[in-house]
């Protein structure tokens, strides 16, 4: 008699390698039937990231093809969808990994519990984060709420070795209807946009692979401080892969870890960036009003704008400090900013404009393509002061000198800004590719003055600091 099958529910898993719920689905060699459901937490989703999820969609269904597999596609309600597809193929088990982030942890947990409740086994798996939230907690059962003791309570615990690839899944006897990506047009937002972004994205398991050795191989050494300078690249940029789950937290970990023993200079450092997203997951899975409250109740009727016409400019790298417009710039044309830069533009927003820092995560959610909800939040909010952990409010950083420090020869600002160059690169061209026609912007515009004089910006800002803490 034929194995009744199971369904893998899909989400922001999409490898094969050291997917601990790819592996329990298929241990028994039943029929295993995968399936990514585009329910209302994908269509929330920003442009930029529903974009890229579309195509890390695409590039996973052609690996599962690869194994005499394929993906399922269904469009509605993720329960209901489950429900149908129970109904249409006899399974008897679903299974899926984790997500910590509210409304997924909502949706799951009423899942489990209504197939439970029909008999139906439902397990969530281990895959998103190498340290369950739940599981590290400070001497009173506590959660973190700094890093540096958050980091010193994980890095002597043994993080559990990846899962082996999996090379072959069992087909069910009769695939399911699935529809289509280009049903759902994932990309929609993006109008002529997404054609620009599709030149910098690095899609996929295998690529996510290839990207993973070669800054092991090449850049790991000098990461330390490699990573701060805007004009190199120094980074390992698989912050897109992680989003998207193309790549997993514990094989970067126990690479980066191998190469920690090796005597690699900056393997240590690439190691707490990777804790520094555990910790992010960690806060907003305890707080979950961490993306759209301050953490910091005391700072609840400070005198940030809401959005605003200089706010506007900031959003279309329009505000005359060139390090702040080739950042803004950066992340329309590639989906991504480096980190560095996203805390220039970051204080230069919520500081020298005072514009609510929630206005800008909005604009990082809807542009990034390594967008990561519990990231973003908790940066948004150091920078800004009101956060975990967070940077002093009178820590304002100043575009200029940190150009000088990050950017020393320029190459950075020229890449991404065309105005005023004679022969501008192609990446600083891209922008006006990408850009909204409504925005009327060309290179030949003469570039901007800056919106506020530095000094005067920083010394507006503290004052309004001190009247809000003296009030």
């Amino acid at each position: 008699m034929a194995r009744k099958p199971v369904i893998l529910w899909l989400r922001r898993d999409l490898r094969l390698h050291d997917h601990p719920a790819m592996v329990a689905a298929a241990k028994d060699g039943a029929p295993v039937i995968c399936v990514f459901i585009h329910d209302e937490i994908v269509a929330q989703t920003g442009a930029a990231a529903k974009w890229r999820w579309g195509e890390a969609i695409a590039s996973f269904a052609a690996r599962l093809e690869e194994i005499g597999s394929r993906l399922i596609l269904r469009r509605g309600e993720a329960l209901e969808v489950l429900q149908a597809l129970v109904k249409e193929t006899g399974a008897e088990a679903v299974h899926w990994s984790r997500a910590y982030d509210p409304a997924s942890t909502a949706r799951d947990k009423a899942v489990k519990t209504a197939l439970k409740e029909e008999g139906i086994e439902a397990q969530s798996h281990k895959g998103h984060l190498m340290f369950e939230p739940w599981d590290v907690t400070t001497g009173k059962g506590e959660p973190y709420k700094v890093y540096t003791p958050y980091w010193n309570a994980v890095k002597g615990r043994g993080v559990e070795p990846p899962c082996d690839t999996v090379s072959a899944l069992e087909p069910p006897q009769t695939w399911p209807e699935s529809e289509t990506l280009d049903d759902w047009q994932m990309g929609a937002a993006m109008r002529c946009g997404a054609a620009v972004l599709a030149q910098y994205a690095c899609i996929g398991e295998a690529s996510a692979q290839g990207r993973m050795a070669a800054f092991l191989g090449q850049k790991i050494d000098g990461y330390k401080t490699a990573r701060d300078q805007v004009d190199q690249n120094g980074t390992s940029n698989l912050s897109e892969n992680l989003t998207y789950g193309e790549i997993s937290p514990r094989s970067l970990w126990h690479a980066g870890w191998s190469r920690m023993e090796a005597g690699s200079a900056g393997a240590e450092t690439f190691l707490k960036e990777l804790v520094w997203r555990e910790f992010a997951w960690h806060l907003l899975y305890h707080f979950p009003k961490l993306d759209h409250a301050n953490w910091r109740e005391e700072w609840n009727g400070f005198e940030w704008r809401r959005d605003n016409n200089e706010a506007e400019d900031w959003r279309r790298g329009r505000t005359g400090e060139p390090f702040v417009d080739a950042a803004m710039r950066e992340m329309f044309v590639t989906g991504q900013m480096h980190n560095r830069a996203r805390m220039i533009v970051a204080s230069y927003l919520t500081k020298h404009l005072l514009t609510d820092w929630r206005v800008g995560l909005r604009w990082f959610e809807d542009c990034l393509t390594d967008w990561d909800p519990a990231s973003n939040a908790m940066g948004w909010q150091w920078v800004a002061g009101c956060g975990p952990d967070a940077s002093p409010y009178f820590r304002i950083f100043n575009p200029a000198t940190q150009a000088e420090k990050f950017d020393p020869k320029g190459s950075y600002r020229r890449k991404w800004i065309a105005e005023g160059a004679k022969n501008p690169p192609q990446t600083a061209l891209h922008y006006f590719e990408a850009i909204p026609k409504s925005w009327e912007m060309t290179p030949d515009d003469r570039y901007p003055d800056p919106l506020v004089d530095l000094k005067a910006g920083r010394e507006k800002a503290l004052a309004a600091y001190e009247r809000h803490r003296n009030g």
